[in-house]
């Protein structure tokens, strides 16, 4: 039989006869109060979606096979991070980010027999500096090659309560910087992570996002901005994390279509820190790697992943190595880059994409009517939000609705973590002045974790 006539024997079946066929198998139980699931972003979820409901195929079609692997790179040392990059290009990373605590680096000595024509970089300066901008602007036309910088002063603000120096200098710098790094790829970036992490919705982080970036377009010349990098952390809500992942997609380009500019939506993701856990934490080894499926499938560009014990141990190989061996086994033996776009056709997360996008965007129009993101942020608006939605989640948790394994069931009681925490775990606060509060990550078993602790 010829693959044209393989369903000519099969009549096509209705949803509405699928819903009255589901409906008899109930035996007089009510259809929406058994099978229909109401996430927590407010998302009815149907037990199952037909394509009568789908009239058109999604606006964005990103090639979820071409995705980087790649590694975080802490720059305390120049020549000792050039080893490890080249030891980690050669162990299978195809990307890397540096993140840079000071001005004063050699760029030519850190990317020392790199081929930056093959290695897509990443630089993450933890200030901003038109000088090193500017270096890497020449070393890129020397070279022939282009690098991504990750500089963002307003999510600087969000995460710190503090400008680096205030707004005026720090958005002059930046906008320099826009001029200086005419041949890079991105010197702006926006965190949708630390929404995550601080325990926000979907429809938070994406229209946060949105209106962040809105922020950036507002104050500059759109023509200037080539690409925006968009750091994302991804959470164990499987298929609802590929469909934020699209919809980020969906949204930047009807953003960037009102203004009458075309700049790329560059994803650069990671697993969350929100839901990982210090005891039972090989458990952490199965959370990241559905997440990673996550980012895969939601097109990623580049996925960073996270290793089992980074909450509680040093940067270490043995963890470094694992946490890239998941990704190698998704990519060489799992064939995650062989299927440009898996997940089209696929209803549900169709469906999810486009409510997911809905929703946000109606969010975002109601945070432009009130003053834009920054505004907002001053009046302390946005993190009001951010705690309200990170309670309820976390009430969730703690009245057993939602669980993390090892946590708050099937607890290993004999599992004594207290002498293996080589850094501190948790929330650390110092008290200082700052200009607003700041957005402050919060892992869910932090809690459960401190008695735990206490109790050894």
């Amino acid at each position: 039989m010829s693959k044209s006539n393989l369903f000519e024997n099969f009549e096509s079946v209705s949803a509405k006869a699928w819903k009255q066929k589901i409906q008899f198998e109930l035996q007089g139980k009510d259809f929406n109060d058994h099978l229909v699931w109401n996430s927590i972003e407010g998302i009815d979820v149907k037990p199952f979606y037909h394509s009568e409901a789908y009239s058109k195929a999604p606006a964005i079609q990103h090639n979820s096979s071409d995705w980087n692997i790649g590694h975080s790179i802490y720059v305390n040392s120049v020549e000792k991070s050039n080893t490890h990059a080249l030891k980690l290009i050669e162990s299978g990373v195809e990307s890397i980010h540096f993140t840079l605590p000071t001005a004063d680096i050699s760029v030519e000595k850190l990317l020392k027999n790199i081929d930056t024509s093959l290695v897509p970089i990443y630089f993450e300066p933890l200030f901003l500096s038109e000088a090193v901008v500017k270096t890497l602007q020449e070393f890129s036309l020397k070279n022939k090659t282009s690098f991504y910088i990750l500089q963002d002063p307003i999510g600087h603000l969000a995460r710190s309560g503090n400008w680096h120096e205030n707004l005026k200098t720090d958005l002059h710098t930046l906008k320099q910087t826009l001029a200086l790094g005419s041949n890079l790829k991105s010197v702006i970036s926006i965190d949708l992570g630390l929404f995550q992490n601080a325990g926000g919705s979907m429809i938070q982080q994406l229209a946060y996002t949105l209106a962040h970036a809105n922020e950036y377009l507002n104050l500059f010349d759109g023509d200037a901005i080539k690409s925006i990098v968009f750091k994302v952390s991804v959470g164990g809500n499987y298929f609802f994390e590929i469909a934020k992942l699209q919809a980020l997609r969906v949204l930047w380009q009807s953003l960037t279509k009102d203004y009458g500019l075309s700049i790329d939506c560059h994803i650069l993701t990671q697993p969350s820190r929100r839901n990982k856990t210090i005891y039972d934490y090989n458990i952490n080894m199965l959370r990241t790697t559905t997440e990673c499926m996550s980012a895969i499938l939601g097109s990623s560009d580049t996925i960073i992943n996270m290793p089992y014990d980074h909450l509680y141990h040093k940067d270490n190989d043995f963890g470094n190595r694992l946490s890239r061996n998941q990704l190698l086994i998704l990519k060489k033996e799992s064939y995650f880059d062989a299927v440009s776009n898996p997940t089209e056709g696929v209803y549900y997360i169709e469906t999810l994409t486009h409510q997911l996008a809905q929703k946000s965007f109606d969010l975002f129009k109601d945070i432009e009517k009130q003053g834009g993101f920054l505004k907002l942020l001053k009046e302390g608006m946005v993190q009001r939000k951010l705690k309200e939605h990170a309670q309820k989640e976390q009430r969730l948790y703690d009245e057993g609705t939602e669980g993390l394994l090892g946590s708050h069931f099937q607890q290993n009681t004999l599992d004594k973590m207290k002498s293996d925490l080589e850094i501190y775990p948790f929330i650390k606060q110092q008290a200082r002045k700052t200009l607003l509060e700041p957005i402050i990550p919060r892992r869910i078993s932090e809690e459960i974790e401190q008695k735990r602790l206490k109790d050894e």
